[in-house]
């Protein structure tokens, strides 16, 4: 608790929870005016046309942000084509790095809050015909991706395997240890020294080679 000047006491984390609100009012800023559709004119040959259907119903943020002229029918019809495909999905499947998905003139992407916690940055979405051209490109073919694809999910495999039976062989060399010095222990033979008189007729007498301590009655 922390004294506020104004004859009450707030707690230490407002001012983290009001960092945390003007964050999300950004990320929510962001959002809205990337959704900000145009007006429509009455002429219809004036109006954008979808690329499909030569409909007028165009989805005005596919066009704003990747500049992309299609309607909300056929975008919902050619998902393999108007889809949107997550960074983290962008990554895997089509092998792209963070500075070129995060480059606009490269990809664009569309801003979304992201559905597991208001807090966290917002998602950054991209449509998948863009990635999908990009990415051939970038490797040659679709056929040159999968051949890539393919030797660095077999060099993962390989680095895992390897890391698993490093860990085998030093479980099982430490195994080695742990019975060899079992069996050590049991062959010891106690050299004890001379007895140590502690009084009331008992004594004691410590091994030389290991510490042991045993008690033992002197009569």
């Amino acid at each position: 608790m922390v004294n506020s000047k104004g004859g009450f006491l707030v707690e230490d984390g407002k001012e983290v929870d009001e960092d945390s609100r003007v964050k999300e009012r950004e990320r929510e800023r962001q959002r809205a005016k990337q959704n900000l559709e145009p007006p429509m004119y009455l002429d219809p040959s004036l109006n954008p046309k979808c690329r499909e259907c030569q409909s007028i119903d165009i989805d005005y943020t596919y066009k704003k942000i990747f500049g992309c002229l299609v309607c909300n029918k056929c975008k919902d019809e050619y998902p393999e084509k108007y889809g949107l495909l997550t960074k983290t999905e962008c990554k895997e499947d089509y092998l792209l790095t963070d500075p070129e998905l995060r480059d606009r003139e490269l990809l664009p992407h569309l801003l979304k809050a992201n559905p597991h916690k208001s807090t966290f940055a917002n998602m950054m979405l991209f449509l998948r015909c863009q990635v999908e051209d990009f990415a051939w490109k970038k490797w040659g073919s679709p056929e040159a991706l999968d051949t890539e694809w393919e030797r660095r999910t077999e060099e993962k495999k390989k680095k895992k395997n390897k890391k698993f039976e490093e860990g085998l062989r030093d479980l099982r060399r430490r195994t080695r240890e742990g019975v060899w010095q079992r069996r050590k222990d049991q062959e010891h033979k106690h050299v004890f020294g001379v007895m140590e008189n502690l009084g009331d007729g008992m004594g004691r007498q410590v091994c030389h080679e290991c510490g042991f301590t045993i008690d033992v009655e002197v009569f």
